[in-house]
């Protein structure tokens, strides 16, 4: 950190913050302190859970593998006693990508928690990894990280503290075990299959991630560990991952035929049902991108992780000179959807204004959500004038957008969705109040600054009369001026009578 992070008042640990890293094969805990640029670890658990092992042919998490999870986030959550959730993030990787029940997951998975789980995406994953390597392990030099998960492996192409090129792609050790080396069996043509296949989705990654790109190689996290501890211990390296080295494992492997017949030092047994298939994509890496020798890493995602999470709080406690990766993130897609930031800015201060007044005790991701949304809510006419809410509702979802949580760009998405006509479409959302107060403010605001000109933002005077009921107050003069701001205030109050989350009522 470049300054002390301010914890909030109440917290019992201060100045620790921890993450929690839900990967297809071992879920970590890693609680550490932050101070200027050192980085303290506190504490460092990890469990095999072995999630992505747990996806059913259907794309379906299995009730035991969620069971396993459940558990293991259950004693987590004791460890955490007395932190605050502004302390704690927690994320979830490739298996809740893919598992098709995961919102059934999730809501079990944070009530025994405690706290929000974010699922990121493969590129906001690959962007923290780098984070983490490039803060413990600095260097000038151009360098290639690359990180093996169970179900999907992270690229990234950085030069100091940027990340250049980071990619995600659909390929583990526990998915190319599974399929190639079934039953625990290590034959030549598993390998030569599974080294196909990883071959076949990291294609794509050979021009931009070659050689001329970088000087130096890193692995990150688990696997890359595993290998090099392995290569150590038996002597054929010191510890660096070579193409020689990566032969000699596959040969040993090969001579034992079995995951359970394999014996050499190092090897853990967490480790063993998955070290075939790790060791086939690296080898694919090393001869694909002329690697001669990968390093391991200091850092790994969940040090990436903490250091997001501690410019997260930065940014809160001294918005003027904090960064937020999400603020410039925001600033990136209105550039690129070419928005019109002065209508953005007129709606954002109006909405901010009304939220503030109904929701005085809501959080600072319910706000900053409710702020990104006003400034991204016409990012969809790029695409057409016409449903132009559906339209920045569904980029919103599924554009790649650096900090941001999965779980969180559906949320901003869904209010951008509710932003006008009916209500009926985000009825499921409106349950959440908190959501339906967002929703109210930014429809509001929107119709206030309709005419796409200069407004005086506290012209409006939004109230809570009751629970689940709003008043909306302006004066008799500028009603009689904006007759037809009026008229869309009317429209509006009709449309919250037909739902069941705000009674809007308007009032001279």
């Amino acid at each position: 950190m470049d300054r002390n992070t301010t914890p909030p008042a109440d917290e019992r640990w201060p100045g620790q913050l921890a993450a929690i890293d839900i990967g297809s094969n071992s879920f970590r805990l890693e609680i550490a302190q932050l101070h200027e640029q050192r980085y303290r670890r506190v504490e460092y658990l990890k469990e095999t859970v072995r999630l992505g092992a747990g996806l059913a042919p259907d794309g379906t998490l299995t009730e035991e593998a969620a069971t396993r999870g459940l558990a293991c986030l259950a004693r987590f959550a004791e460890r955490l006693k007395g932190y605050t959730p502004q302390q704690v993030r927690a994320v979830a990787t490739q298996t809740l990508r893919e598992a098709r029940n995961r919102d059934a997951f999730l809501a079990r998975a944070q009530k025994v928690l405690g706290l929000p789980i974010e699922v990121i995406s493969g590129r906001e994953e690959a962007r923290l990894i780098y984070a983490g390597v490039a803060r413990l392990q600095p260097s000038p030099v151009p360098r290639l990280v690359i990180d093996i998960g169970g179900r999907s492996t992270e690229i990234i192409l950085g030069h100091g503290r940027r990340p250049v090129r980071a990619e995600s792609f659909q390929i583990g050790s526990v998915s190319l075990s599974l399929k190639y080396f079934g039953e625990g069996r290590f034959t030549e043509q598993g390998f030569r299959q599974a080294q196909v296949a990883a071959g076949a989705e990291l294609e794509e990654a050979l021009e931009p991630f070659n050689a001329a790109h970088w000087q130096e190689a890193l692995g990150s996290s688990g696997t890359v560990g595993a290998v090099s501890q392995l290569l150590a211990a038996s002597g054929v390296t010191d510890g660096a991952i070579t193409p020689l080295g990566l032969r000699w494992l596959i040969e040993q492997c090969l001579k034992a035929g079995r995951v359970e017949k394999l014996s050499l030092p190092g090897l853990k047994e967490d480790r063993r049902p998955v070290i075939a298939g790790g060791l086939a994509i690296l080898y694919t890496l090393a001869a694909h991108f002329n690697i001669t020798s990968l390093q391991p890493a200091r850092g790994a995602l969940r040090q990436g992780v903490i250091f997001d999470l501690g410019e997260r709080i930065h940014a809160t406690s001294l918005p003027q000179d904090g960064h937020d990766i999400r603020d410039a993130t925001v600033r990136e897609l209105q550039r690129r959807f070419m928005v019109d930031t002065e209508q953005a800015t007129r709606v954002t201060r109006v909405a901010a204004r009304l939220h503030a007044s109904v929701q005085p005790q809501a959080g600072a991701e319910a706000r900053r959500e409710l702020l990104w949304g006003c400034a991204l809510h016409e990012i969809g006419m790029m695409v057409s004038h016409h449903d132009h809410h559906r339209h920045s509702a569904y980029l919103l979802a599924h554009v790649d957008a650096a900090g941001f949580s999965q779980s969180q760009q559906r949320r901003v998405a869904e209010l951008v969705l509710g932003q006008r006509g009916g209500l009926r479409k985000i009825d499921a959302s409106l349950t959440t109040e908190q959501v339906a107060w967002q929703v109210l403010c930014l429809r509001l605001a929107i119709i206030e600054c309709h005419a796409r000109g200069d407004i005086d933002p506290g012209v409006l005077a939004l109230e809570r009369a009751g629970p689940g009921h709003a008043l909306l107050g302006y004066t008799s003069s500028w009603a009689q001026a904006h007759p037809r701001t009026l008229f869309l205030l009317r429209e509006e109050a009709d449309a919250w009578s037909r739902s069941s989350a705000i009674r809007l009522t308007l009032k001279a």
